[in-house]
Formats: C-alpha cells, structure tokens, sequence
C-alpha cells in the first residue's frame, strides 16, 4: 500500500480507499455480498488474485473480517468498515448527479447489470414461485437468454430455463436495460417507446417494477449534463 508520507488524517484515509476497486469491493460487501464469488461479481474486470489481495489488505487495516465456518468463508465489514458506507453512498450520489454521460462502449456490462438485478430484486413482488425471462437483443445466441426464479423468498439468476411457466417476459439490449436500471429513462418510458417490452399477465406486468426494486441513486437527475 502506497504512501503520501503525511501524518495528515485525510492522507491516511485516502491511502486505504483510493486504491483503485477498493471502494468498490467495499460497495460490494455493503449490498450483500460476501463470498468471495459474489464480491467478484460485481468487480467482474478484476483479477481473483488482486481481489484476493486487496481482501487480504483491508483485513489487515481492519475494514473488512474474515469469517471461516467449516469451509465456507466470508467477508464483512468491521465497526470501521460500516463507518465507511455513508461515503460510499455519498460517491453514488455524486457521480450520478455529476459524472454521468452515455454509455461507452466498454461500459455495456452485461454481467454487471445481471449481479445488480439479482442482487436487488424483490423475490416477494410475485404472489408465490416466479420465473422472470429476459432477452438480449443485441447478444448473440448463447448470450442472450437469462432467468431469474424468485422462490422462497430469494431471487436467483439461473443461466438455464429453470422449468415451469414463464411468468414475465422481457426483451431489450443491455445498453437500454443499464439506461433503464441507472435511470437515464424511467422504466415506464422505456416500456411505452419499446426500449424494454414486457410480456405476461397483468399482475404480472404490474409486479415489475417492485420486482425491479430500483436504487434511490435512480431517481436522482444529471446536472452536469442530460443523459435521456
């Protein structure tokens, strides 16, 4: 870990959080995450071996604990660690409100929509076992269908038809899903122009927006410049 050689208490702060991922692995265990799979989910351009060792760092400073039960580990925040959340959420906010722009291409991330959706979902939005479908219109064959089985209280992505009806349908390219999930267009716009269609019965349909569970960061607007 890199220092400024300051005894400056900013200094010290910024020498464990502005390590590039940091904060957001950090952002990661905050949402739920806390095997070292789903961590790296949500960090999908990072190497497990840097995760590993970033892992490794932040428990040494104490921001993060390693639990160990039989074979399972996990990680979570410490007292320092939580105390660390408001800025999180604070750099959330601001980068929606003032570093937002459209999509560059190397920003259409498939796999980071698809952890953001599952991670958030509302398993309870459905009366009962539900199967939500969607298709990617701009992925190719073997990319482009995804299911979601919400049962028992949990919301799971399954990378196979998981059997039964298919209660909602939807179909759109993953730069207009990530525009609908980050709030560039409100979800009700995206389904009146055609970015997002939605197939299944009215309670269904209805259910959409619960089941998506939008963050609070979606409802926040650009001021540096218009995205929708």
């Amino acid at each position: 870990m890199r220092s400024y050689g300051q005894f400056c208490p900013v200094a010290k702060a910024a020498e464990i959080f502005c390590q590039r991922w940091t904060a957001l692995i950090l952002r990661n265990i905050t949402w739920g995450a806390h095997r070292f799979s789903e961590i790296q989910r949500g960090v999908p351009m990072m190497s497990p071996t840097l995760l590993s060792q970033r892992l490794k760092e932040l428990e040494k400073e104490g921001i993060v604990e390693r639990n160990v039960e039989g074979r399972a580990v996990s990680y979570h925040l410490t007292l320092a660690g939580r105390e660390f959340t408001p800025l999180i959420e604070v750099m959330g906010a601001w980068g929606q409100r003032w570093a937002r722009r459209e999509l560059e291409e190397g920003e259409v991330d498939m796999d980071l929509l698809l952890w953001g959706i599952e991670r958030a979902a509302r398993a309870d939005a459905f009366d009962g076992r539900a199967v939500i479908r969607i298709e990617f219109t701009d992925q190719p064959a073997h990319k482009a269908h995804w299911w979601f089985l919400c049962d028992d209280g949990r919301c799971q992505l399954c990378v196979d038809d998981p059997g039964g009806a298919t209660d909602l349908y939807l179909s759109a390219t993953v730069a207009d899903l990530i525009r609908v999930y980050r709030g560039d267009v409100p979800l009700r716009r995206a389904l009146s122009d055609g970015l997002l269609e939605a197939i299944g019965d009215y309670q269904a349909v209805e259910a959409l927006p619960v089941w998506l569970n939008l963050s609070p960061l979606a409802a926040i607007r650009p001021v540096s410049r218009a995205v929708a």
